[in-house]
């Protein structure tokens, strides 16, 4: 059972109810990642999202994890371009416990200039151990080369400069802007009752934002294609190629996902098969969907050899012409469709998965789907939905990629 409640002040609470369960998650989900940021501000929510859990008016960076580990619980945090969210997952029994706490770091961080200083160098390291991942950077880029250097362009980490630069003031003013109460969602699932957890979030939350409303949020852009490479000395090159797609509130969005699913979800798929399997150029060859608030994009990534990356791209696109000209079949609708069906069906199993998934929608869309209907929407796909998604999408034509290693330029489509 899905319970929901919008408090006066615009916070919204939802619960997914799983009486069988004997572990509880909760999140605190804000509607504001790097897609929001400023060119000095890139990286913020991130640095915002570690340095939260350095110290807070009652408890030390230590005594925070202490608690945490005390009552047998896991706390967490991650920072995506469209959102933040500081979870816990804990036994039934400790749910007060988990609320207190995440309560405690959300409104009561100090961001003291020492603890500052010293996460600082850590946020580096993280920058530093992507610089070393080139499938990392060719995803960047990637986003970079479809919507430019603004909003969902950006990355997520920042850059160095701009990490080194943040002080307490640039933090406590960005809070400021979108850490409001009409830009949060409390969600919970587990074993709990929807009463309990509001009264929870009532006690904890709900009279403690100092702001009603968020600053204005990004709106997206028209993006035009661009065809980035950034040089690298690598063992592989990394290409990436990404396709308008769907927002995350868009009715095609499952036939979408099950034609991807069909195009480059696993080992079956077609991309697997043509460019690993038959023809021996990559190891690492998929495609997936992003979907925001403001758009997507359909994208595809391979790692290979650098003497066949162009070879290897020839190869890539071949495929998806193919993919749009022939369609699908009966067999591979079928099969991409029980795949999307039972994704998201083991999805309900984990409560930390259920909390993000139910939270992140209900933030997004403001609609709360139980698991029956979105089983029953998924089944009610038909192969005619799915070619006209692969017709409308999949687009080379208004293609973005982006290239990394030894090769001087970009690839062609």
């Amino acid at each position: 059972m899905i319970y929901t409640k919008r408090f006066k002040n615009g916070l919204r609470l939802i619960v997914a109810e799983t009486p069988g369960a004997f572990s509880v998650s909760c999140g605190v989900l804000v509607k504001t990642g790097s897609v929001n940021e400023t060119a000095e501000e890139n990286g913020i929510s991130h640095f915002i999202e570690h340095t939260v859990f350095k110290g807070t008016e009652k408890r030390t960076a230590y005594e925070i994890s202490d608690f945490a580990d005390g009552i047998g619980a896991q706390i967490n945090a991650y920072t995506a371009k469209e959102l933040t969210c500081y979870y816990m997952k804990s036994t039934a029994e400790h749910l007060k416990d988990s609320f207190e706490l995440l309560s405690d770091i959300f409104f009561s961080a100090t961001f003291s200039r020492k603890d500052l200083e010293r996460e600082k160098s850590v946020v580096i390291e993280e920058i530093n151990m992507t610089e070393d991942s080139p499938e990392d950077i060719c995803l960047d880029l990637l986003s970079e080369s479809y919507y430019g250097k603004e909003g969902l362009g950006r990355t997520i980490l920042g850059s160095k400069k701009n990490v080194r630069s943040f002080c307490r003031r640039d933090i406590l003013a960005y809070m400021d802007k979108y850490y409001t109460a009409d830009n949060v969602v409390i969600s919970v699932a587990g074993n709990v009752k929807g009463k309990d957890a509001e009264r929870l979030c009532e006690e904890y939350f709900a009279d403690r934002f100092v702001r009603e409303k968020s600053a204005s949020q990004w709106e997206g852009i028209v993006p035009a294609p661009r065809h980035l490479n950034k040089v690298k000395k690598t063992e592989q090159s990394h290409i990436g190629i990404s396709m308008p797609s769907v927002s995350l509130n868009d009715e095609r969005i499952d036939a979408l996902s099950i034609a991807n699913v069909i195009l480059g979800g696993g080992m079956s798929s077609r991309l697997f098969q043509r460019v690993r399997e038959e023809l021996g150029l990559c190891y690492t060859v998929y495609s997936y969907v992003s979907a925001y608030k403001s758009g997507g994009v359909a994208e595809i990534y391979a790692g290979v050899n650098t003497k066949s990356r162009d070879l290897a791209a020839e190869a890539i696109c071949d495929a998806l012409k193919k993919f749009k000209k022939d369609g699908v079949t009966e067999q591979e609708f079928l099969r991409g469709k029980e795949q999307i069906k039972s994704a998201f069906i083991f999805g309900q199993e984990s409560n930390s998965a259920l909390m993000q998934l139910y939270g992140r929608r209900f933030l997004f869309t403001d609609k709360a789907e139980d698991v029956t209907s979105r089983i029953e929407k998924i089944s009610g796909v038909t192969e005619k939905q799915v070619a006209a998604a692969i017709e409308e999408f999949f687009d080379l034509s208004k293609a973005s990629t982006a290239t990394v290693g030894p090769k001087r330029t970009p690839i062609t489509l």
